[in-house]
């Protein structure tokens, strides 16, 4: 039967694309997708994204489990009657305190943000006085093939001497991965965007000077080695528009007055408050 549940669970989950689908039901209650995606969220630290993707279908497998056996468990603490215990009762009001002060104070202060406004004219004044913190520096989107050898170089340059457009593109990613010792071989030798200054000398000042999908005509020595570089794309330096960056802003002087107002708030309720020391012995 264990066994069965998990091929079971194995299936149901390659199969789920919504979030809110049903995977299984335990004795009429429903088991989510959502259910699943929130604990996994909960156990990475909102980081299962970032966990390889061969190991993702296993936690998935695992988590399910985890929630199917919580409610056979749950099931059976109703049955024998878990819940009209005194026990229970006791840790459960003292939960519900806990919950119930908790969530008045999440509340609360959720009112406190609300109700502060940040008006055209501050988010403007802000940013026109700091424009350099909306500046986004020149930056390319480059891809290399990483060799040992000088002569190995010249040979995927000669390779791809005769391609242009698409064809030059795909031809480099296709030796990228087969050809490079780098690690990002086998992503088609992508390094994505980066900013002057972010690679070492040699590499830096050449894909600079390169033009968009172009290929260099010499290989360029590095201490790593020899390396052919494509660059994809290239974005010249620009200042965010206000209307790009206004939300940000918003958020960014509404979270100081909202510091400045409960700072005010807390001096102003204990002062109201009667907060007595304990007895000293």
């Amino acid at each position: 039967m264990k066994i069965a549940t998990r091929i079971l669970s194995t299936l149901l989950i390659t199969a789920s694309i919504a979030t809110a689908q049903t995977l299984v039901t335990v004795d009429g209650a429903k088991i989510t997708q959502e259910d699943v995606d929130t604990a996994l969220m909960n156990a990475t630290q909102g980081r299962f994204n970032q966990v390889p993707p061969e190991k993702q279908i296993e936690f998935r497998k695992q988590v399910l489990d985890s929630l199917i056996a919580k409610e056979l468990v749950y099931n059976d603490a109703k049955k024998i009657g878990t819940m009209k215990s005194k026990e229970f009762k006791e840790e459960y009001k003292k939960v519900q305190e806990r919950v119930k002060k908790e969530l008045a104070i999440q509340v609360w202060q959720k009112k406190q943000l609300d109700a502060i406004k940040v008006s055209n004219k501050e988010l403007k004044n802000y940013y026109n006085s700091n424009k350099a913190e909306f500046d986004e520096k020149e930056s390319v989107h480059a891809r290399h093939i990483l060799v040992k050898t000088e002569s190995e170089a010249k040979d995927i340059i000669n390779q791809l001497k005769s391609k242009k457009g698409v064809a030059l593109k795909n031809k480099f990613i296709e030796l990228a991965k087969t050809k490079s010792i780098g690690p990002s071989g086998v992503k088609g030798g992508d390094l994505g965007y980066f900013s002057r200054g972010q690679m070492v000398p040699a590499f830096n000042d050449k894909v600079f000077s390169m033009k968009s999908e172009t290929v260099t005509k010499q290989p360029v020595k590095t201490q790593f080695g020899y390396h052919v570089i494509y660059v994809e794309d290239k974005k010249a330096k620009k200042t965010r528009t206000f209307d790009e960056v206004k939300t940000f802003i918003e958020q960014r002087l509404k979270m100081e007055k909202f510091k400045i107002v409960m700072k005010n708030k807390m001096e102003s309720l204990t002062k109201k408050a009667k907060i007595v020391p304990p007895l000293k012995k």
